[in-house]
């Protein structure tokens, strides 16, 4: 073959690349958010029937300690009663009646409509979450956390097509005031993307200064009611078994403020919840349910999460280990639980041990993905960028996140079979008239879109192409596209008049410079192509 020849099929394969790399029509998407999924079920219908049982003798026997006294009083009026203990029952019926009356079919808005959620069913979407408290980079080097890295993270986010919704990833560590640290979290959140967003709160406090900041993005209270784009993720209990005084008063006050909130317990396998899984499972269900008894109790249909996140200890030193197979098996038993009660569901997934983004970070990642995906959980948190069983978080992991997410999103929509699909007629065609292959055929340029998916940074190209063109590895190139993003997406969503509101009112600590072009902010350090990882 010639040299002209050479280039001229490298060129064209260039230009299908390029062609692929871009963004395509919705109607041409080989997968979307909010696939339907349910095809994996480590319970079976007697497990989960059991696990439900549990749960209502634990909260009817053993209840939860230490509610607040607002708490104690609204599940009191509702029908729970004091143990000799001084523990809150939850009678069966009281959590029976709580099921048949608690919100169905909810959305989650976005700021902009384009990604409003239908978190129902077995539909099923992925976001982050977490509360790291350091920034990993590409050579390894930890870092704490600042608000600038809040909002790069969220812009990112914003460009990813299979990363649904935003939920705060770090702790702004640079933020040392609990009041500032809360507000701006929420602030450099919603300014930084359009999706659904979620965050948390220490303080009631907090809490309602940033309701009253949320008002004014929306245009007013009235409008934030009807289209609410940011939930509250709520972590009510600290488990085993007993409220969480704060977190309690902030859950009071999104209810009454029309935030929907996500009912988080978070025991750890083996350390807060029993080593047995079905046992940190019936816990965390059990949790669950009071806390939507709580909810109920001061709106009935309130929009709540059911947030069982089930963790797992590695129980050779009691440290978490979120890239295990017993943490993609507890989340995916989460989900049917979910799907049991016919509630919008839940859990976590993609918390990998590993430090960096290497091997042993894309395997775990990519069977929790596969797994927790294929199981129909409604809302998977902490699914991209997360290192270190959630103590660090990784920018170009965000990016090679993203990859695997789509691939499990296929596996997710499964093989569609029709007549036409059978392929009979292309069948015969190739293998009675030529050419004995279907590289070229109107069947095969028809599906290369809509039936397959791309990576955006993983590389198939031939082992030539790679070596001549650098040799550069997934992290190279995520972190290119880290840089590309950083560069160029700066979002307007938030017109800078009511940024400017915003600001005149609130503490905001997040600096302008860093939240348009050629701003003055600090640019974060992404190592790669250009640099050298050691």
């Amino acid at each position: 073959m010639s040299e002209c020849e050479t280039k001229g099929r490298r060129s064209g394969r260039d230009a299908r690349r390029a062609l692929r790399a871009g963004p395509l029509p919705d109607h041409l998407r080989p997968v979307k958010p909010g696939l339907e999924s349910g095809r994996y079920r480590p319970l079976s219908d007697a497990d989960v029937q059991e696990i439900h049982r549990m749960a209502l003798r634990l909260l009817a026997e053993v209840g939860l300690a230490d509610a607040p006294p607002s708490g104690s009083e609204i599940l009191t009026g509702a029908g729970c009663t004091v143990s000799d203990h001084g523990r809150l029952l939850f009678p069966r019926s009281l959590v029976e009646d709580t099921l048949a009356k608690a919100a169905r079919h909810f959305p989650l808005h976005g700021q902009d409509p384009r990604f409003d959620m239908q978190p129902w069913g077995k539909k099923v979407y992925f976001g982050t979450a977490g509360a790291a408290v350091n920034i990993v980079d590409a050579a390894g080097h930890y870092r704490e956390s600042k608000i600038q890295d809040l909002y790069d993270i969220g812009r990112i986010v914003d460009t990813l097509d299979h990363v649904h919704f935003f939920q705060r990833a770090v702790v702004p560590r640079d933020l040392p005031d609990p009041f500032e640290m809360d507000f701006n979290t929420c602030y450099a959140s919603v300014s930084s993307t359009a999706k659904h967003v979620g965050s948390s709160w220490v303080q009631p406090e907090h809490l309602q200064a940033s309701l009253e900041m949320l008002h004014v993005i929306a245009g007013g209270e009235d409008k934030w009611r009807e289209r609410p784009f940011v939930s509250q993720s709520n972590c009510f209990v600290v488990p085993p078994m007993k409220f969480a005084t704060d977190a309690c008063r902030c859950l009071e006050l999104a209810v009454r403020g029309g935030m929907p909130v996500l009912l988080l317990s978070a025991g750890q396998a083996g350390a807060t919840a029993p080593a047995a899984l079905a046992g940190a499972l019936a816990q965390e269900v059990a949790e669950v349910l009071a806390g939507l008894v709580y909810v109920n109790a001061i709106r009935p249909g309130h929009p709540a999460i059911f947030g069982t996140w089930c963790f797992v200890s590695d129980l050779r030193t009691g440290a978490m280990s979120g890239g295990s197979p017993e943490q993609a098996l507890l989340s995916s038993a989460a989900g049917q639980m979910a799907h049991f009660y016919d509630l919008t569901g839940g859990t976590a997934s993609g918390m990998t041990d590993s430090k960096i983004a290497d091997g042993q970070a894309g395997a775990e990642k990519a069977l929790n993905h596969a797994l927790v995906g294929n199981a129909g959980a409604n809302l998977i948190y902490e699914s991209a960028g997360m290192h270190a069983s959630l103590l660090g978080f990784s920018l170009e992991s965000l990016v090679i996140d993203n990859d695997i997410i789509g691939m499990a999103q296929r596996t997710i929509r499964g093989i569609e079979v029709t007549e036409e699909r059978l392929s009979f007629e292309t069948i015969r065609d190739v293998c009675l008239n030529g050419p004995g292959h279907y590289l070229g055929s109107d069947q095969t340029l028809a599906l290369m879109q809509t039936e397959y998916i791309y990576p955006a940074v993983g590389d198939r190209r031939s082992p030539n192409e790679w070596a001549e063109q650098g040799s550069h590895d997934v992290v190279d190139r995520a972190a290119g596209k880290v840089r590309d993003i950083l560069a160029s997406h700066f979002p307007e969503h938030v017109p800078e008049a009511v940024d400017a509101a915003i600001r005149e009112r609130f503490p905001v600590r997040l600096p302008r410079a860093g939240m348009r072009p050629g701003g003055d902010g600090p640019a974060p350090k992404v190592v790669g192509i250009e640099g050298k990882r050691g």
